[in-house]
C-alpha cells in the first residue's frame, strides 16, 4: 500500500521539526527561560552556531532511526543527548560559575559528589522538556507507526551514510576552528560562560573539544626565556626597597635571617572571615575569628585572589603551590587532572632540591581531583588521605552522609605528620594540608543547635532558610579559627623556624543563591565579583613578629610573597611574579585585573598585558615546553623533566 503524500511529507518534517525543538528546549533549560531578549541579543546573531547545533541532532535522530527503525526511541535519544548537557550547564553554572566543559567528562565521580551534597531541585523548563518530549515520543510513535519495513541493506547503507554526515560535520566543521570562525563562531575559551550565551550549550561544548591542546605562545624560544630572565636576574641587583616594608626580611640583616625554615601550609575549605559582614547588618552570638584577628597583630595577612567560585578547590590548590595561573589554561579545565602529568616545577619539587623533606596531608579520598596522581609529580613524597586517618572526628552528615573530618581532627593530622617526619630525618619539612569541612553545601541540621553559631539579627529579605545556611557556614569559620589557633599554639612551643600560611580556597553560594551577598550589600548576585574572590590570607611564624598588610595578592602569588617575606632564597620564576607584583598588578585572574592601588578592570593596560604575556611564556616553557627556565634557574636535575636535551 503507496503510503499518502500528507503523511509522508509529515514524516519527513517530523525529525527536522523534533530536532529544533529539543535545541530550543534545551537552550531553554541552559538559561532558565527562552524570551524574547535572548533571541534578538544571542540566539539570531548568532545563528550558525544554533544551525550547526540543529543539523547534529537531526543527524543523530536519523542515525538512530536507520539503526533501530524505532521512531520513538530516535526521538528519546535525541532529546537525551540535547537537553541533558544543558541541564547539567544549568547546574554547574549554578555551583562554579561556569558551564558543562569537555574536561568535566573525566571529573564525574568528584561532580557526582558535589552534586548529590548539593541539595539541586529540578526546575520548571525541565518539567516542561519531559512533558513535551512525552508528546513528541507519543507523536512519532503515531506517525510512523505501519510504517513499510526497511531491508537490511538500505539500512546498513542508510546507517553509514549517516554516520559519514556526522562524522564530516563533528570532524570536519565542529573542529576545525578555521571553519567554525567562518562560520561566525569566534574562540572565547578564557570566558566561558559568555562563550555558551553566545553560541548555546551543544555548539560550545563541541567546539570546546579543540582546547584540549594548549598552544604555545607565538614567540616562544630558549632565547626569548632566557633573555627574560637575564632580565629579572639583573633587576635584582638593583632592588631598592623589600616588596614589603616592615617584613621579616626587610628589617633582619640577611646574615641573621633563617634559611630553611619548616614550612606548612593550610588551605582551609571554603574559608573567608564571615565576621566581615558584622559591617553589613549581620550579628553573631560568638567571636568567630578571634584567633584571626589576634594572629593579625604579629603576622603577615591580606586577601587571595582565587581564581574559583563555588567550586574548584584544587586550581586555588594548583596556584598556590606552583606560582602558574590557571587563567593561562582553558577556562574550567582541571590542571591535577589534565596537565599534571609529569614531574614539573612547583614548590615542594623545589624545596626538595634545596634539601627538604615533603608530604600532602587531605582529608578526603586520595583520587579526588586526582591528587594520588598529581601530587607526587608536584614533589610530594608522601600523601595521607583519608583513607589512612583513624580516630578522626566527623560532622556535617545532613547532606555528607559518612560525614566530613573535622578542622580539629585535621588539626591533629598536621601536628602528628609533623611530629613523624621530625622523628625519621633531620632534613627540614614542607607540609601542605587541604580540609574538608566547610564543604558546601549548607543547612542549619548540619549541627546541633547548641554546637551551631548563632545569627542574632540580620537584614530584612533573608529567608530562615538561607539565615540557617549561614548559621552553618560561620560555624565551619568558627572551628576553623579554631584550629588556625591550636596549630600556632603548637608551634609557638616548637625548638626549630616554622612559617604557617593559612588561607581559603574560594567562596561559596550560601543556600541556593547570592541573598547572603545582595541583602547585606556585602558583593552583587556575580560570581564574577571580584569581591567574591578575595579569600582570608594570613603567614605566622614562630620567629617573627613583624606585622605586614599584604593587601590582595594572586593565589599563583603567596609562595613567591612568602619567601619574599621571610628572606627564603627564591627561584627566578617566583622573583619575576614579585617584579610583576611590584610594578604591573596585584593579581590577573580569569579577566580581572587588579591594579597596584586596589582597584579593579576588565581592561588591562599596555603595560599589564605585556607582563601578562611573559608570565604566560614561562608558564609554558616550566609546564609544557622545553624547560629552559629550569636550566637557566640550575634546576635541570628535576627528574622526569624535559629539559631540551
Amino acid at each position: 500500500m503507496k503510503t499518502p503524500k500528507p503523511l509522508l511529507a509529515l514524516r519527513m518534517v517530523f525529525p527536522l521539526a523534533a530536532s529544533l525543538i529539543v535545541l530550543l528546549l534545551g537552550e531553554g533549560i541552559a538559561r532558565g527561560s527562552l524570551s524574547a531578549d535572548v533571541f534578538a541579543s544571542f540566539i539570531f546573531p548568532h545563528i550558525g552556531a544554533y544551525l550547526l547545533a540543529w543539523l547534529l541532532l537531526f543527524l543523530v535522530w536519523l542515525l538512530l532511526d536507520w539503526v533501530f527503525r524505532c521512531p520513538p526511541l530516535s526521538t528519546l535519544g535525541m532529546a537525551v543527548l540535547g537537553c541533558a548537557p544543558c541541564a547539567v550547564n544549568f547546574y554547574t553554572l549554578q555551583l562554579r560559575g561556569e558551564p558543562f566543559l569537555p574536561w568535566d567528562l573525566t571529573q564525574v565521580s568528584e561532580a557526582a559528589g558535589v552534586a548529590s551534597a548539593a541539595g539541586l531541585k529540578i526546575q520548571p523548563s525541565m518539567v516542561v522538556t519531559i512533558i513535551v518530549v512525552l508528546v513528541l515520543m507519543a507523536g512519532s510513535f503515531f506517525l510512523y507507526r505501519g510504517r513499510h519495513k526497511q531491508r537490511w541493506l538500505p539500512r546498513l547503507a542508510g546507517s553509514a551514510a549517516t554516520a559519514a554526515a556526522l562524522c564530516l560535520l563533528v570532524f570536519g566543521v565542529y573542529l576545525q576552528p578555521a571553519v567554525t570562525q567562518v562560520l561566525g563562531i569566534t574562540p572565547d575559551a578564557w570566558m566561558q560562560d559568555r562563550y555558551y550565551r553566545y553560541y548555546g550549550v551543544i555548539t560550545g561544548f563541541m567546539t570546546n573539544l579543540t582546547n584540549l591542546e594548549i598552544s604555545k605562545p607565538e614567540e616562544y624560544s630558549q632565547e626569548a626565556v632566557d633573555a627574560l630572565l637575564d632580565n629579572v636576574d639583573e633587576s635584582q641587583k638593583f632592588a631598592t626597597s623589600p616588596l614589603y616594608s616592615t617584613s621579616y626580611s626587610a628589617v633582619t640583616p640577611k646574615d641573621e635571617q633563617v634559611k630553611q625554615p619548616t614550612i606548612i601550609y593550610v588551605m582551609d575549605e571554603s574559608y573567608w572571615d564571615v565576621s566581615e559582614l558584622e559591617q553589613y547588618g549581620i550579628t553573631f552570638d560568638t567571636d568567630v575569628s578571634k584567633n584571626l584577628h589576634a594572629l593579625q597583630q604579629t603576622s603577615a595577612y591580606g586577601r587571595a585572589y582565587s581564581p574559583s567560585f563555588g567550586g574548584g578547590t584544587c586550581d586555588v590548590e594548583f596556584e598556590a603551590l606552583t606560582g602558574y595561573s590557571v587563567s593561562f589554561l582553558p577556562s574550567g579545565s582541571k590542571p591535577y587532572q589534565q596537565h599534571v602529568t609529569k614531574p614539573m616545577f612547583a614548590m615542594p619539587n623545589y624545596l626538595k632540591l634545596k634539601g627538604y623533606q615533603t608530604a600532602a596531608v587531605h582529608c578526603f579520598w586520595a583520587k579526588y581531583w586526582s591528587r594520588d596522581k598529581a601530587y607526587p609529580n608536584l614533589g610530594f613524597d608522601d600523601f595521607i588521605s583519608l583513607e589512612d586517618m583513624h580516630d578522626v572526628t566527623k560532622v556535617r552528615k545532613h547532606y555528607w552522609t559518612s560525614g566530613l573530618v573535622t578542622d580539629d581532627s585535621m588539626a591533629d593530622q598536621i601536628i602528628q605528620q609533623y611530629e613523624s617526619m621530625k622523628s625519621s630525618s633531620d632534613k627540614p619539612i614542607f607540609l601542605h594540608a587541604v580540609t574538608m569541612q566547610n564543604h558546601t553545601n549548607y543547612n542549619k541540621d548540619n549541627y546541633p543547635d547548641d554546637e551551631r553559631v548563632k545569627v542574632l539579627s540580620h537584614p530584612a529579605g533573608l529567608k530562615p532558610s538561607t539565615v540557617g545556611a549561614l548559621e552553618d557556614f560561620a560555624t565551619g569559620i568558627r572551628d576553623a579559627d579554631a584550629m588556625m589557633g591550636k596549630l600556632t599554639e603548637y608551634f609557638s612551643q616548637v625548638d626549630e623556624p616554622v612559617i604557617l600560611v593559612f588561607w581559603g580556597d574560594h567562596y561559596n553560594p550560601i543556600d541556593s543563591n547570592y541573598d547572603v551577598y545582595t541583602t547585606t550589600g556585602y558583593a552583587s548576585d556575580s560570581s564574577a565579583d571580584p569581591r567574591l574572590h578575595q579569600t582570608t590570607l594570613l603567614m605566622w611564624s614562630n620567629y617573627s613578629q613583624q606585622q605586614v598588610d599584604l593587601g590582595t595578592i594572586a593565589a599563583y602569588d603567596i609562595s613567591p610573597v612568602m619567601m619574599d617575606i621571610y628572606g627564603l632564597e627564591e627561584p627566578l620564576y617566583f622573583q619575576f611574579l614579585n617584579r610583576q607584583l611590584r610594578v604591573a598588578s596585584r593579581t590577573n585572574t580569569r579577566g580581572t585585573t587588579m591594579n597596584l592601588d586596589g582597584t579593579t578592570t576588565q581592561e588591562p593596560t599596555e603595560f599589564q598585558q605585556r607582563w601578562c604575556a611573559e608570565h604566560w611564556l614561562l608558564q609554558y616553557d616550566l609546564m609544557f615546553g622545553r624547560g629552559y627556565a629550569l636550566q637557566r634557574m640550575g634546576l635541570a636535575g628535576l627528574s622526569g623533566v624535559d629539559t631540551g636535551k
